[in-house]
């Protein structure tokens, strides 16, 4: 059973959830505790041991955005799932390493994703507390926050002011700046060009390649795409490199 702190300002809302809760089954979830506000939370998890926090995000005082920041101080911090009315903090949340983003009203098959993510989450690394989940992009699109794995981003290339996420199965549009993914992300991703990033497991040959505006060069191919990406001459000897050590 999953052990999980309810936290929401009202208490039919609580109670909805804790009852949402009850339904649930594979894995199961047991509550262990409710509270009205940030403060009556982090007081309950300085006396007790829960896997997730489940918080409203419009509290009075300290919201549940300033809960998660003070859940992340704690030597084993739970999982935090964020369940609101409002979709316009997703971003924020899961910078905040959020497990889930669920809106109410919260339907009980999303609550039961969610907790088969802290489940995973859970048993990744026996001792290890329930935020270290992989690694994603939040990209927000028709009104919704949607998580992408980085293991299955294949290349990120700036266009005007949007970045293009690039998987195997579709492409998204992110709002955000190429260099700073490559500094945060400098172990996954290898800068080809001014506009591009690749993902350096995906890289699979360096050809020779004409582009219409860059003229004769050299182009990457990538594992999962049939699109050539043109590599710059400043960058060519870094790519060739990764290429000879695969």
């Amino acid at each position: 059973m999953i052990r999980v702190l309810v936290v929401d300002d009202e208490s039919l809302a609580r109670s909805r959830l804790k009852t949402l809760l009850g339904d649930c089954s594979q894995p199961g979830a047991q509550v262990a505790g409710e509270a009205a506000n940030a403060v009556q939370a982090v007081d309950f998890l300085q006396h007790h041991a829960v896997d997730a926090v489940l918080a409203d995000i419009h509290m009075p005082g300290a919201d549940g955005l300033m809960l998660a920041q003070a859940l992340r101080q704690l030597p084993q911090p739970p999982a935090i799932v964020f369940v609101t009315a409002y979709a316009e903090h997703a971003v924020q949340a899961f910078e905040l390493e959020a497990l889930d983003y669920l809106t109410k009203p919260v339907r009980l098959e999303r609550l039961q994703a969610a907790l088969q993510k802290i489940e995973r989450a859970m048993q990744q690394v026996p001792g290890m507390s329930t935020d270290a989940v992989e690694e994603v992009l939040v990209i927000q699109e028709r009104g919704r926050a949607e998580r992408v794995p980085l293991v299955q981003v294949l290349y990120l290339k700036a266009e005007l002011k949007y970045i293009t996420v690039r998987t195997a199965s579709r492409s998204y549009l992110l709002e955000g700046s190429l260099s700073e993914l490559e500094t945060r992300y400098a172990s996954r991703f290898m800068r080809i060009h001014r506009n591009a990033l690749v993902a350096r497991r995906a890289v699979r040959a360096l050809e020779k390649h004409h582009d219409p505006e860059e003229g004769e060069g050299w182009a990457v191919r990538l594992d999962g795409v049939d699109e050539a990406l043109f590599v710059s001459r400043r960058q060519l000897a870094a790519v060739r490199a990764l290429v000879s050590a695969a």
